[in-house]
């Protein structure tokens, strides 16, 4: 038989082991704050902001982006399939639970979008995409006002045209490796240096909004798009572990 005491202390475990978004969220400002195992040199807001908002120019926004994402691109920086110096040393430091908590700490915070400013040159390419070289719109994935589609396809409304532009260089290089089936891999490699900076200046002046449901058979079409490519590109990213065992 169980003492009221023992009851007690049953209870009170239950209540501190709980797992809600509101535990991480509470636990992931903590770490965005003051840095955690990172130090507080390097905490979030440092470059991203109280705001979650990016600086504008190479840092990202994280505010209202998909905890589930947020906390992928930082296992990602942690196991090299992202090249940045800063951020994969910052996210080797976090904990699981670290990176999932501060993940979810910025996917609560509001994003109340920005006024649209048309940007000409990369409207095209972002919403219709070019079938002749077999590039599909932007948007199939990203939205027509670049509010994201599904959970895996990030919101580029309100991002900075230079870190857009930026990614858009990473992922051609194979720098960033995060991609299943190396979508953005192909698509990158086939657009030219002008039209990167194009389409990121176009993005990222798009006025976002709610993210939409995710759409099969557009994601469908990228990745018909994506492996019919004949283009040369680098050799996938294979980890030490497995190379190892081969």
């Amino acid at each position: 038989m169980v003492s009221a005491a023992a009851a007690l202390s049953l209870t009170a475990c239950a209540a501190v082991d709980t797992t809600s978004d509101e535990r991480y969220s509470a636990t992931g400002e903590v770490i965005a704050l003051g840095g955690a195992g990172a130090g507080a040199a390097n905490a979030c807001f440092t470059c991203h902001g109280l705001d979650g908002a990016g600086d504008g120019a190479g840092t990202p926004r994280l505010a209202g982006i998909d905890a589930g994402y947020l906390e992928r691109q930082l296992q990602a920086y942690a196991d090299g399939r992202r090249d940045h110096l800063q951020m994969g040393w910052i996210a080797k430091r976090l904990g699981p639970t670290e990176r999932r908590a501060v993940a979810i700490h910025y996917a609560g915070m509001a994003f109340a979008g920005v006024a649209p400013r048309p940007q000409a040159g990369g409207e095209q390419l972002y919403l219709h995409g070019d079938a002749a070289r077999e590039i599909p719109a932007c948007a199939s994935c990203h939205g027509v006002n670049g509010e994201g589609v599904g959970p895996a396809n990030p919101p580029l409304a309100g991002q900075p045209a230079a870190y857009l532009a930026g990614q858009l260089d990473q992922w051609r290089k194979s720098r960033r490796r995060n991609d299943p089936d190396d979508v953005m891999l192909a698509i990158s490699q086939r657009l030219s240096p002008a039209e990167r900076v194009a389409i990121a200046r176009y993005a990222a002046a798009l006025p976002g909004g709610p993210p939409r449901p995710e759409s099969a058979e557009a994601l469908r079409s990228a990745h018909r798009a994506a492996t019919r490519s004949d283009a040369p590109a680098p050799p996938r990213h294979v980890p030490e572990a497995a190379r190892a065992a081969e």
